[in-house]
């Protein structure tokens, strides 16, 4: 209950002038981890429990127990011009058997490569010379360092917490550069059918220095043209609360199935989604997760419900609901879990399909005989 409270209060202090933040600030730390949580949508919170957990819900590195876990995922976006590549490790600390405590490392990478750069172009006499076409890329970084620990347990129930510390680094090109750092917080709470999970991330807010380097030649580009020439500038990322419910329930002696439905509160205004306001807006995901003899897994994931105008009305008038589905596959084998995700980037009436693969590890040490 006090880190409940803890948590309200940190967030109220840091929701406390508001104006400062920039919406959608850091946005590819929310793409999601794993092939497994992308297919069910991203709803993840209550149920996650691998190596993963750094990403989701820290606190559910708790049921990583006995021998360390690795995971790693690589998806590629918009026809593969963005490329998003992520690997988490999760190790138990001390003995299982007493009070659980995991450590996790976390890295991610979405980039954009080979962008052209066309600020020479044109030659000084108007002519174009397309010989002066230079490419760059824009990369995004974050290193998550994450720790769970069991607050109580028995047979009955498992009452987690967690924490994230963050660094994020962001570059585009030789042109701007920025370091940022935050700190996320979360709970997890287990019984033998259900789960609750809390994730208050960015709690302090998270912050992006941005340092600008440009030639003089640049320079004097950009002034020819009427662009304005950065020096400095910081850019603030609003908390946000996650909470979220899962059950499971055994349907034969073979088959189980779970759903988790996750909550979304934002805090840097009104938002296009299910429940609009501001400050504060809620963006509901939901996902399905079958599985057979713990072998076979098939999931789906319904999430970013958003209205938008319906298709072939000329009068931009009518607006429906819209939303974006997922769906995937899952095989485990031993020590090797292979998950595979089938999302839509746009929405049911238009779609931009990705598919994402992520590999799962148990790394269990050979015993000597």
């Amino acid at each position: 209950m006090h880190g409940i409270i803890l948590l309200i209060i940190s967030m109220l202090f840091a929701i406390k002038g508001n104006a400062q933040f920039r919406k959608y600030s850091n946005e590819f730390l929310n793409i999601g981890a794993g092939a497994r949580g992308l297919a069910m949508g991203g709803a993840q919170v209550a149920s996650v429990g691998d190596a993963t957990a750094g990403y989701w819900n820290p606190a559910g590195l708790t049921e990583v127990k006995n021998h360390p876990m690795l995971s790693m995922m690589h998806a590629e976006y918009f026809a593969g011009i963005g490329k998003y590549d992520y690997a988490s490790l999760a190790m138990p600390l001390g003995d299982p058997s007493s009070t659980a405590r995991t450590i996790g490392f976390s890295l991610m990478r979405f980039a954009v490569d080979d962008i052209p750069n066309t600020l020479f172009l044109v030659e000084p006499d108007g002519t174009v010379n397309y010989n002066n076409i230079r490419s760059f890329s824009s990369a995004d970084y974050a290193f998550l360092i994450s720790y769970g620990q069991v607050i109580y347990g028995d047979d009955e129930r498992t009452f987690s917490f967690g924490t994230n510390a963050k660094v994020i680094h962001r570059n585009v090109g030789s042109f701007a550069k920025a370091w940022g750092f935050g700190l996320d917080a979360s709970l997890q709470y287990h019984t033998k059918s259900l789960s609750l999970g809390l994730v208050a991330r960015d709690v302090t807010t998270t912050f992006n220095a941005w340092n600008f380097n440009f030639t003089d030649r640049e320079k004097e580009v950009l002034y020819l043209t009427n662009n304005q020439i950065p020096v400095k500038s910081t850019e603030i990322t609003a908390p946000r609360l996650i909470m979220g419910a899962s059950y499971s329930k055994a349907l034969s002696d073979n088959l189980k199935l779970l759903g988790e439905v996750n909550m979304d509160f934002t805090f840097d205004g009104k938002r296009n989604v299910l429940i609009s306001a501001d400050p504060m807006s809620i963006d509901p995901r939901v996902g399905f997760e079958l599985g057979y003899k713990e072998i076979i897994f098939g999931r789906l994931g319904v999430y970013n419900f958003q209205q938008g105008l319906k298709d072939g009305d000329t009068s931009n008038i009518k607006k429906v609901w819209i939303y974006q589905p997922s769906a995937g596959v899952g095989f485990k084998i031993k020590k090797v879990e292979i998950d595979y995700a089938f999302t839509n980037l746009a929405n049911q009436s238009n779609p931009l399909y990705t598919h994402i693969f992520s590999l799962k590890l148990n790394l269990i040490k050979k015993e000597n005989r």
